[in-house]
């Protein structure tokens, strides 16, 4: 019997994979990997192991969950080592609770690597604290899609005044509701909000705006996006050394008011 590693291969950066995250690619004999999975990972690859693309794309899947999950216990009750290679962090919205879930029932033995989640990397590199002493001490990270049994208002209800930041994945074609549900619900609309995409990429973007006005001021910018909501993200006028680095025009250091 061999042994699946679900690994976290991080939010796009391939610096930020893990050691071991590293370590399971070099030793698989299989590995199964995403579309947001960096390419790069894969050269630390064996050249003799087998590579199998699971991409998801929100109107195709290259394989189905189902088939992906036989395929994670055939390779493993074959033998061989596999490393499930998941972008950001396998049971942060990246469906390894499925996946562990079908190996135990088939009693193939996991492990669970942890990865660098794109909900706290995006906003870490577009100078975003998700939490601030004076300003936020309380984080949530959500789906900007709801099941299709789930009352949107509770659930937009629920969050709109509860928690100080809000980490919204998967919720840019959503973004107009999701703003419309917050204010309707007692968020201020003027409450800051900033749009990553690609975070922690060359491709890196960021769109910040309000509430009410961030809906026409990121026309235009698509998945994979973070969206993030809360008074932090006034900080990131004072924080954002992903494009002072970038420009090579890093600032001097300045107070935090308040």
């Amino acid at each position: 019997m061999g042994k699946v590693y679900l690994v976290g291969a991080g939010p796009g950066d391939p610096e930020l994979i893990t050691v071991k995250g590293k370590r399971m690619i070099e030793q698989a004999d299989v590995i199964l990997y995403d579309r947001l999975v960096n390419e790069q990972l894969l050269a630390y690859a064996s050249p003799h192991a087998k590579r199998i693309y699971c991409g998801k794309r929100p109107d195709h899947h290259s394989l189905k969950q189902e088939q992906i999950n036989q395929l994670l216990c055939s390779f493993a009750s074959e033998g061989k080592t596999v490393t499930r290679l998941k972008g950001g962090d396998p049971f942060i919205f990246g469906r390894g609770g499925e996946e562990a879930l079908a190996l135990q029932q088939h009693h193939i033995p996991f492990e669970i690597v942890p990865g660098i989640t794109s909900g706290s990397a995006a906003p870490s590199y577009a100078g975003i604290p998700l939490t601030h002493r004076k300003i936020s001490s309380s984080v949530a990270f959500v789906s900007g899609v709801t099941k299709q049994d789930e009352d949107i208002d509770t659930y937009w209800r629920n969050l709109a005044k509860g928690v100080d930041t809000l980490c919204i994945y998967m919720g840019v074609k959503n973004l107009p509701v999701i703003c419309h549900q917050l204010i309707r619900h007692g968020k201020d609309k003027d409450t800051p909000i900033a749009l990553v995409h690609y975070g922690t990429t060359q491709a890196q973007q960021t769109v910040t705006g309000t509430l009410e006005t961030i809906v026409s001021k990121a026309e235009g910018i698509k998945n994979p996006s973070m969206i993030i909501i809360g008074e932090v993200v006034r900080l990131r006028d004072q924080l954002q050394w992903f494009e002072w680095l970038a420009d090579e025009n890093i600032p001097s250091p300045v107070a935090i008011s308040g």
